[in-house]
């Protein structure tokens, strides 16, 4: 196997969805042994991730306490398997990437509880994708 493919999620602050996001992808194919992992990045970053986020998380066995939002480079964009955008206007984006749009999920700050469900939601769908995509061809296919 490869080096892992990079899933790129980005949200405006880098401070809650996006690091949601990135930690529960993580576990997600960590624990179904697929070759990805997650990058977190955002458009107009935060000092430090959401004090709130880091001890959802911790309560769930996933430690960002030491994680600092960063601005997303084109670098990122041009090196990802796929971007998704969570709040990120995409034209502002350059790099020439496809980016996914999960704008249904809400802002963390105001309902961290259902941004986290809209999360996992589109988490389980993604990765069954990315599961999908990975396995060999039948044999004389």
């Amino acid at each position: 196997m490869g080096p892992a493919r990079i899933i790129l999620f980005l949200c405006p602050h880098n401070a809650a969805k996006s690091i949601i996001a990135a930690a529960y992808f993580d576990q997600l194919v960590q624990n179904r042994g697929l070759p990805y992992r997650a990058a977190s990045a955002g458009t107009s970053p935060d000092a430090v991730p959401s004090p709130a986020v880091v001890a959802m998380l911790r309560d769930e066995g996933l430690d960002v306490a030491g994680y600092r939002p960063r601005r997303v480079t084109t670098k990122d964009l041009t090196g990802a398997h796929r971007v998704i955008s969570l709040g990120c206007d995409p034209d502002d984006l350059d790099g020439g990437a496809q980016v996914d749009r999960w704008d249904d999920v809400p802002p963390a700050s105001q309902n961290l509880a259902a941004a986290r469900t809209a999360i996992k939601q589109h988490l389980d769908l993604l990765v069954a994708e990315l599961a999908a995509d990975d396995r060999p061809a039948a044999p004389g296919v």
